[in-house]
C-alpha cells in the first residue's frame, strides 16, 4: 500500500460507529501509550501546518507546469531555447549612436602619430580578447546552470505522483491534525489506529517533504544565478560592441596614414593571386612570393637585416606590448619562445602532429573562436601575403625572420596588407560566423569558426606549442 493510499484511509475516513465501552476503556489505555508516539511523529511537522502546507502545495502546483516538466524532448527544447537566447543576447547588441559618437570624438582627439595609434590599437585588441574570454566563461556557466536547473526539474517530474500524494496527505493533516496525549473515549481507537499508520508513514513523508522543499528551493535559487549571469553577460557584450567599434575606428586611422599607394597595392594583390594560383604547395608560394613580389621581396630582406642586427641572449620576459612604434621584431623569432600571446581567445581542438582524417599527420593546430572574433599577429612580422589559397580560404603569412614563418588561415575576412609590418597583438583579420570548411578543420566536430595556424622554418612546418605563452590561464586570455 503506497503512502498516500495509507494517509487517504486516516485522514479522508468517514466518522466510526460507536463502540463498546469496554472498547472505549481499552483504546483509551492504549491511546495514552501510542499518544506519546503521535506527537513524537508530529513534532518534526510541526512547521507544515495547514496554512503552510497549502502555500507549498501552490507553490508547487505554480511550478508544475514549467518546473515539473518531464520528457527528453522538452529538455531538449529548453536546451535549444537557451542557446538560441545566449546567441541573441551577444550578437544583437549594438551601440547607442550617443556612445559612438563619444568613441568617434576620442578618436578623432588623439595624436595620430604611428606609435599613439599603434598603441591604442594594441590596447582595443587586448580589451577584445579579454572581454570575448570573459562572456565564453559566463556562456559555459550558463550552460552548466542550465543543465543543472534540467536535472531538478527531472528529479522533480519522477516523483511527481509521490509529491501529489504527500501534499495532499498534509493538506488533510492539516485540517484534520492526528490525536493528541488527551483524548476523549470516543476516539480512543480512532487514535490507535493513527498511532500505528502514522508510524509507518510518518519518516517517509518527512523525507518526501523535506525533498520537495529541498528541490524547489534548488530551482528558486538556480533561476537567480541565471539571472544575474544573463546580467553580467549583457554588461560584457556591451562593452565587447563599444571596443569592436573603436578599434574599427583605429584602424580606419591608420591605413589612412600609409604612404602607399592603392594602384601599387592593388597590382601587387592581383600578382600575388596569380602566383598563389599556379603554387601547388605552401613552400612554393612562400618561395615565389619573395622572389616576384616587391613588397615581399623588401619585407624578406627587412626581416634579414633585423635578425643580423639583432642583439642575442636578451634576458629577462618580453613584453609584446612594449615599444609600439618600432618598424622592426622586437628580438629574435628564436627567442621568443614561451613568451607570444595566442592570435585569439578560444580552445585548442586539434593539436600539431595529430593524425587527421586522410591518414597523415597535422602540421599545424586549430583553434574554435567566437563568432566574429578579432584575430590578432602571434609575433611581430611583415606580411608576404594576403588572400586566398587552395582549400586554406582566406590565407595569412608572416615573414617573422630568420627563416620562420606563421601562417593564419580559417578568417572571414583580412585586414593587413602586403608589406605591412605588423606588431604582436595588432588586430590582421576577423573571423566568420560559423566555421569555413578546408582540409584544416575537415572533421572537427564544432561547428563555431576555427583558426588554423601554423609555424614554419626554412619552409618545413615545426611545431607553435614551444612558442606560446607557458600557463593555461595565458592561453585562454589570448
Amino acid at each position: 500500500m503506497t503512502l498516500g493510499a495509507l494517509l487517504k484511509m486516516e485522514c479522508g475516513k468517514p466518522d466510526q460507529a460507536p463502540v463498546s465501552r469496554q472498547g472505549r476503556r481499552l483504546g483509551a489505555h492504549l491511546a495514552l501509550r501510542a499518544g506519546f508516539v503521535v506527537s513524537a511523529l508530529t513534532l518534526p511537522l510541526a512547521p507544515l501546518s495547514a496554512t503552510e502546507t497549502t502555500a507549498l502545495s501552490e507553490q508547487a502546483a505554480a511550478t508544475s507546469k514549467d518546473a515539473v516538466d518531464p520528457g527528453v524532448e522538452e529538455a531538449r527544447v529548453r536546451k535549444q531555447k537557451r542557446e538560441q537566447e545566449l546567441a541573441s543576447l551577444t550578437q544583437d547588441i549594438n551601440v547607442s549612436t550617443d556612445r559612438q559618437s563619444a568613441i568617434e570624438k576620442e578618436i578623432r582627439s588623439i595624436d595620430r602619430d604611428r606609435e599613439t595609434l599603434n598603441s591604442k590599437i594594441l590596447s582595443s585588441a587586448d580589451n577584445i580578447k579579454i572581454l570575448e574570454t570573459e562572456i565564453s566563461d559566463t556562456e559555459r556557466r550558463l550552460r552548466k546552470l542550465g543543465e543543472n536547473e534540467d536535472a531538478v526539474r527531472a528529479s522533480l517530474a519522477s516523483r511527481r505522483d509521490v509529491l501529489s500524494e504527500v501534499l495532499a496527505a498534509l493538506q488533510r493533516i492539516g485540517r484534520r491534525p492526528p490525536p493528541a496525549l488527551a483524548v476523549r473515549p470516543s476516539d480512543a481507537l480512532a487514535a490507535v489506529r493513527s498511532a500505528i499508520l502514522l508510524n509507518a508513514v510518518m519518516p517517509e513523508l518527512r523525507v518526501e517533504t523535506e525533498a520537495l522543499a529541498s528541490d524547489l528551493s534548488e530551482l528558486s535559487r538556480l533561476k537567480d544565478v541565471i539571472a544575474k549571469e544573463k546580467k553580467t553577460l549583457l554588461g560584457d557584450a556591451m562593452r565587447l560592441a563599444e571596443e569592436k567599434s573603436r578599434l574599427e575606428l583605429l584602424l580606419s586611422a591608420k591605413r589612412q596614414e600609409r604612404d602607399r599607394s592603392e594602384q601599387k597595392l592593388a597590382q601587387e594583390k592581383r600578382r600575388s593571386e596569380e602566383l598563389a594560383e599556379k603554387s601547388k604547395s605552401l613552400k612554393e608560394l612562400i618561395a615565389r612570393l619573395e622572389t616576384e613580389i616587391e613588397s615581399a621581396r623588401e619585407a624578406s630582406e627587412k626581416s634579414r637585416q633585423a635578425s643580423a642586427s639583432a642583439k642575442p641572449g636578451r634576458d629577462g620576459r618580453w613584453d609584446p606590448f612594449s615599444d609600439p612604434g618600432r618598424l622592426s621584431p622586437a628580438l629574435p623569432f628564436i627567442e621568443a619562445k614561451g613568451q607570444l600571446p595566442w592570435p585569439v581567445a578560444g580552445e585548442m581542438i586539434r593539436d600539431f602532429g595529430q593524425e587527421d582524417e586522410f591518414g597523415s599527420t597535422t602540421e599545424g593546430q586549430s583553434i574554435t573562436t567566437r563568432p566574429g572574433s578579432r584575430v590578432t599577429a602571434p609575433a611581430d612580422g611583415w606580411v608576404v601575403y594576403a588572400g586566398t589559397f587552395r582549400s586554406f580560404g582566406q590565407l595569412l603569412i608572416l615573414n617573422t625572420g630568420d627563416g620562420y614563418h606563421v601562417l593564419l588561415a580559417g578568417m572571414d575576412r583580412i585586414d593587413a596588407d602586403l608589406g605591412q609590418f605588423v606588431l604582436a597583438g595588432e588586430p590582421v583579420g576577423v573571423m566568420g560566423t560559423t566555421k569555413l570548411a578546408s582540409a584544416a578543420t575537415l572533421g572537427l566536430g564544432s561547428t563555431q569558426p576555427v583558426l588554423y595556424v601554423e609555424f614554419r622554418k626554412d619552409g618545413r612546418a615545426i611545431d607553435p606549442t614551444p612558442w606560446w605563452a607557458g600557463t593555461e590561464e595565458e592561453k585562454a586570455r589570448g
